[in-house]
Parts: structure tokens; C-alpha cells; sequence
């Protein structure tokens, strides 16, 4: 927010994420955002929103969708990058991932899969979004 409590132009309003398995996405989905400090915002019978700051994020079961799988590596949406902590947090929520439905992604590379200077996790879902963690370093 910008001055006043002003939303600032350009800044990211929400993301609306169309997914196969409403139950499933919440499952993963809604443990990882209040893990990072989102709250729930919406529900309704299709879908579910979670707010941080000026910002909401959806994941909505339409009736519309043209497929039951995302594919992070086609066309479209690859992952989201969130914010999420000290190393140390990042650490835990791997940790913690996957009794919540996320799998690790590169492994073999983790936590520095991003490059020498960084350190985050790269997860996935049983639906095929990827979310980034990304760890505050100095």
C-alpha cells in the first residue's frame, strides 16, 4: 500500500488460480499461505481466497476449465515467488511440506537451485503449480 493506505498503481491486485480439486488445493494451498502470513479472505462453493496486504490470491474449481492438470512448463504460469523468511524458514517449510501435499523440486540442487546467491525451495503440488520460496539473505 502507498500513502494513505492507497493501493499503488501497478502494485498486484490478485492472482486467480483455476484448479482441478478445490479440496486439494486448499489442502496444500491454504497451509502454505498461512504459513506465510496470508489470512482467509472469501469462500464460496467453487472457490477460496486468502489476502495479504493489499493483495488476495484465488483458487476457484470452474466449471470452464479445459483440462484436470496444470503444466507449469507449457505456456502460461510457471510458478509464484513468495517471500518467505530467514533461511531457516524456508528450511521448515520444506520440512513441513510434505505431509501437506508439496513435493520438492531439484533436490539434487536444493536450496541454491536458483544460483550460487540465492536460497529458496522450489515446490510443487499434486496438480502441478510450482511455488517458489524465497529466502531473505544478506
Amino acid at each position: 500500500m502507498g500513502p494513505r493506505g492507497r493501493a499503488l498503481t501497478g502494485g498486484l491486485h490478485h492472482v486467480e488460480v483455476w484448479v482441478p480439486d478445490l479440496a486439494a488445493a486448499e489442502h496444500a494451498w491454504g497451509w502454505l499461505l498461512a504459513e506465510l502470513g496470508w489470512a482467509r479472505f472469501q469462500e464460496w462453493p467453487a472457490g477460496r481466497s486468502w489476502k495479504h496486504g493489499g493483495t488476495y490470491l484465488v483458487l476457484e474449481e470452474s466449471p470452464a476449465l479445459s483440462g484436470r492438470r496444470h503444466d507449469r512448463l507449457a505456456p502460461g504460469l510457471n510458478h509464484l515467488a513468495f517471500h518467505a523468511g530467514p533461511p531457516a524458514a524456508v528450511d521448515r517449510l520444506v520440512a513441513a511440506a510434505p505431509a501437506h501435499g508439496w513435493t520438492l523440486l531439484f533436490p539434487d540442487r536444493h536450496p541454491h537451485a536458483g544460483g550460487p546467491g540465492t536460497y529458496a525451495a522450489y515446490l510443487t503440488d499434486g496438480q502441478g503449480y510450482e511455488v517458489e520460496l524465497v529466502a531473505d539473505v544478506e
